[in-house]
C-alpha cells in the first residue's frame, strides 16, 4: 500500500473528509487530494500535520501492518523520511506498531529538524549522539549535546534539534509511545 493509500485509509477508518482532514493538517483540498492519489510528495512538516490530524504516528504512515515475536529491521531496508531543502533526515530502526519508535537521525551542516519548536502529544523522547555535536532546543532552553551526551525530555514541550556546526550530527532518537 502507497503512503496516500494509507492516509486515505486512515481518514476512512475515523469517518472524516479529505476536506476535514485538509483543514485539520493546514492544507489545501487539492494538495491532500494529490497526496492521497500519490502524484505529490509531501514535506515532513505536512507529513507531521497530517499525521497529527489523523492521530497516528508519522511513521504509521509507512508501515506495513505485520504481527511476529521477532522483527528484523535490516539497515538497506529501513524506512526513510527526509525534510525538503537539505534538511534532517529520520530513518526507522524499530519495525514500527509498537509502543516504542527507535530513530537514527542526521542532520547536516547547519540545518534543523524543523524551523521552529514544536510539541507534539504526549510522549517521552531519549536522544543519544552518536557523531557530532547536537543543539537541543526545549522550552526556549539550549542545550548542547556531545559525542554519547544523551537528552530525555516530554514532547509536549515545543523542541526541536539543531546543528551548528560544519559537520553532520549523527544520533538515535527513541520515542515512547510513538507520535508524531
Amino acid at each position: 500500500m502507497m503512503l496516500g493509500d494509507r492516509i486515505r485509509s486512515r481518514r476512512l477508518e475515523l469517518g472524516i473528509t479529505a476536506q476535514q482532514l485538509a483543514r485539520d493538517a493546514e492544507l489545501s483540498p487539492a494538495q491532500m487530494s494529490q497526496i492521497e492519489r500519490g502524484n505529490s510528495d509531501p514535506s515532513l512538516d505536512a507529513l507531521r500535520r497530517i499525521a497529527r490530524a489523523l492521530g497516528t504516528p508519522l511513521f504509521d504512515l509507512f508501515a506495513e501492518r505485520e504481527e511476529h515475536p521477532v522483527r528484523v529491521v535490516r539497515e538497506g531496508n529501513r524506512m526513510q523520511v527526509s525534510a525538503p531543502r537539505g534538511g534532517i533526515v529520520y530513518t526507522r530502526v524499530s519495525p514500527g506498531n509498537g509502543r516504542l519508535e527507535v530513530l537514527a537521525g542526521e542532520l547536516p551542516a547547519g540545518a534543523a529538524s524543523s524551523d521552529e519548536p514544536w510539541a507534539h502529544p504526549p510522549s517521552e523522547e531519549c536522544v543519544l549522539v552518536s557523531q557530532g555535536v547536537l543543539t537541543l532546543e526545549v522550552n526556549d532552553e539550549v542545550f548542547e549535546l556531545h559525542v554519547g551526551d544523551s537528552a530525555y525530555f516530554a514532547s509536549a514541550h515545543p523542541h526541536r534539534f539543531v546543528n551548528r556546526t560544519d559537520d553532520v550530527v549523527k544520533f538515535t532518537l527513541s520515542v515512547s509511545p510513538p507520535s508524531y
